[in-house]
């Protein structure tokens, strides 16, 4: 390589893994343009060339948890000749899963560009018809949405559209993982039944003791879903609340987490996975993970693909993204970056609902990187950003 919830299922709250969760990798996706943060990869694929039907996994992480479900990647497609990815996912979360999809391929060329989702779509668009990009791989939705507002992407076929639930996808794109926002809790001074499953709520009843990243941009995709839900007035008044009860302000997400383990605050506002990195290093950290239902507090973003416009050999490109959501990709992802696999048959990390058990608000996900208004709403609050 070239350099949800079903009916009658109570999922008010759900306490993180306190067992060891055996993954090297550690997330650090910021949630607006880029993949921030450190991981690492002990060793390399183990699934050969999956000609014999079986599920290979890659990288580190495999202790203790059995082979996922889905589609392997030797039921799919086989993957012959160029292509050219432009992802706004690091390189050093997913560069292990994209080489490996390569090696499968004997006769299958892959070149990676990486940089920042804005960038890339920036990229394409100046490019115009002389972009190599057959493959825009995003960190987020509002750039995917982005590129096929501009008519920069080709509508995706209804084999690959199916394979997710409607609310992470488009004719035009996919999501490929997902990272849901949660409350993480301190366990040593409350249990489930003491969270609320109102977002709206926790200024209130956690005055004095919650913590927040206000500058990091899943922060604020996170008060922005609060404003398309609740209004501007509403938000408003939420934002003033939490400045009025006293909220601690943390540098990013896993930081407000670290807090909660240390004692230092009861509750926070961040995405799930920084839960689980806290409990990677600490199985028996305090933190537990609490989930509101159907509002801002359980906003799920994506992580997707779409075929740009420019593809060579659009069927390619197509078959590349189905192996983002085969059995090993969607393992990698769950044990590897602690997101959430896309694909239902695939587990995430830790004892959190499925994907499917998720209440997830309706929203269009492309309207979160809408984060002017938000910004400005969270000065006239009172917050720093």
């Amino acid at each position: 390589m070239t350099n949800y919830l079903p009916d009658g299922v109570d999922r008010r709250q759900f306490l993180a893994a306190t067992g060891a969760l055996g993954v090297a990798g550690l997330a650090g996706c910021t949630g607006d343009d880029t993949d921030g943060g450190s991981g690492n990869s002990s060793d390399g694929g183990d699934g050969g060339d999956g000609g014999d039907g079986s599920i290979g996994q890659i990288g580190s992480g495999r202790e203790g948890r059995g082979a996922p479900g889905g589609i392997p990647m030797a039921e799919m497609p086989d993957l012959e000749g160029e292509l050219t990815v432009y992802s706004g996912r690091g390189e050093f979360l997913v560069g292990e899963l994209v080489e490996y999809i390569e090696d499968q391929y004997d006769d299958f060329d892959l070149t990676v560009r990486y940089a920042g989702s804005t960038d890339l779509v920036n990229q394409i668009l100046n490019e115009g018809d002389g972009s190599p990009a057959d493959v825009f791989y995003s960190v987020n939705a509002g750039s995917l949405g982005t590129l096929a507002g501009e008519g920069r992407s080709q509508a995706l076929s209804s084999e690959i559209t199916d394979m997710v639930r409607s609310e992470f996808r488009t004719e035009q794109w996919i999501g490929t993982s997902g990272r849901a926002r949660t409350v993480p809790y301190n366990t040593g001074e409350f249990s489930d039944d003491d969270l609320p499953d109102d977002i709206m709520a926790y200024p209130e009843e956690f005055a004095g003791s919650l913590g927040w990243a206000p500058s990091y941009g899943s922060c604020q995709a996170f008060i922005t879903a609060m404003r398309l839900i609740e209004g501007e007035e509403a938000t408003l008044a939420w934002l003033e609340s939490v400045v009025e009860a006293g909220i601690s302000s943390y540098p990013d997400e896993f930081a407000a987490c670290q807090a909660i383990a240390d004692g230092e605050i009861d509750a926070a506002f961040t995405n799930h996975y920084y839960i689980q990195r806290v409990l990677d290093g600490n199985p028996d950290a305090s933190i537990g993970t609490a989930f509101t239902s159907g509002d801002a507090g359980a906003v799920f973003n994506v992580a997707g693909a779409a075929v740009v416009d420019t593809a060579s050999d659009a069927t390619l490109a197509e078959n590349f993204i189905r192996h983002l959501l085969s059995a090993e990709a969607q393992d990698y992802f769950a044990r590897s970056t602690f997101e959430y696999p896309l694909i239902p048959d695939v587990e995430p990390i830790g004892d959190l609902p499925t994907i499917d058990e998720l209440d997830v608000p309706d929203i269009d996900l492309t309207e979160l990187s809408d984060l002017e208004p938000t910004i400005d709403l969270m000065r006239e609050a009172g917050v720093e950003v």
